[in-house]
């Protein structure tokens, strides 16, 4: 993830300055505050600004007038009922802004999460940077032949080098279209006088999927875990979940009891049906139970085998 100069000569700038402030501040949120994280080959994620921290989702919670005068541990498990209990509007009472540079394929795939604001660079108005994301080798998989979303066996060999040597060459040559129809390089220097160059708005549909684009992202705590709850799962595509994983570290340093309670009721934790909590006691009692007698299909079956690890 290389950043030019001018862009890290930014991020130090804004690192160099402090701010008095009678707001809640968080010390491992602030070591890493603009900070450029970096996701696969030229992508990152900065969180830019925040606000509140564990106490603020107490507090919400309790309705206090200060940060309050309970311990971390009983502050703890307050934040671990509301989790449990899925009362998610003290959580909503903090909020994260994220900077965050990405293909476009997974940014069509992230905006599908319509609970932040979004402000994403304009290609209309600038011309977007020559990077492409281009898969490391054991990312490159055949389609899978049981999920029609999902990725089977890795490519090997040739056929691998072939994959790479495409989506490279596909990148690179409707880029240099692009210039061209623009008659514009990346430093906004003409290449043609004679010509006038397509608009900026048009000659960016030539651009592949795996261009890269930018966004300021901002949401609340609740949805960032519901956004988290999906991405950063293991059935989530290998790109967007790196993005997930980035953000996740983020969170356990702004709040990390929140981010704790999330990792084992979300991410770690399973939901039960009726059918299926029916079906586990059951178990329980010595019963033999079956996919048939518990009403349940062959897939929620499956599913909640493999959670019970039989």
């Amino acid at each position: 993830m290389p950043l030019t100069a001018d862009q890290q000569a930014e991020i130090d700038s804004a690192r160099d300055q402090t701010h008095a402030t009678r707001r809640v501040t968080v010390p491992a949120l602030e070591e890493i505050l603009y900070s450029a994280l970096p996701v696969l080959d030229h992508g990152f994620v900065r969180v830019i600004d925040y606000m509140g921290d564990d106490a603020a989702i107490v507090q919400a919670a309790r309705v206090s007038y200060g940060r309050g005068t309970k311990k971390v541990r009983e502050d703890a498990g307050l934040i671990r009922y509301l989790m449990r209990h899925r009362h998610t509007t003290p959580f909503e009472m903090c909020e994260i802004k994220y900077h965050v540079k990405l293909p476009v394929f997974v940014a069509r795939q992230w905006i599908r999460h319509r609970t932040a604001n979004v402000n994403e660079y304009s290609a209309r108005y600038s011309i977007l940077d020559r990077e492409f994301y281009i898969p490391a080798p054991q990312q490159l998989a055949a389609q899978s032949t049981v999920n029609r979303q999902g990725r089977g066996d890795v490519l090997e060999g040739r056929e691998a080098q072939r994959v790479l040597a495409l989506l490279k060459e596909d990148a690179e040559r409707n880029y240099d279209h692009y210039v061209e129809m623009l008659n514009e390089r990346e430093d906004g220097t003409v290449l043609d006088e004679g010509k006038s160059g397509l608009a900026r708005e048009l000659a960016r549909m030539n651009l592949t999927l795996n261009v890269y684009t930018q966004w300021y992202w901002k949401t609340d705590l609740h949805n960032l875990f519901h956004f988290l709850s999906l991405r950063a799962d293991a059935h989530a595509q290998y790109e967007i979940r790196a993005y997930a994983e980035a953000m996740l570290e983020t969170v356990r340093r702004w709040v990390p009891a929140a981010c704790e309670a999330f990792a084992d009721y979300r991410l770690g934790g399973f939901a039960l049906s009726a059918k299926a909590l029916a079906a586990v006691k059951k178990m329980l009692a010595g019963e033999a139970v079956t996919a048939e007698s518990a009403g349940m299909s062959a897939r929620e079956w499956r599913e909640l085998m493999a959670a019970l690890g039989r």
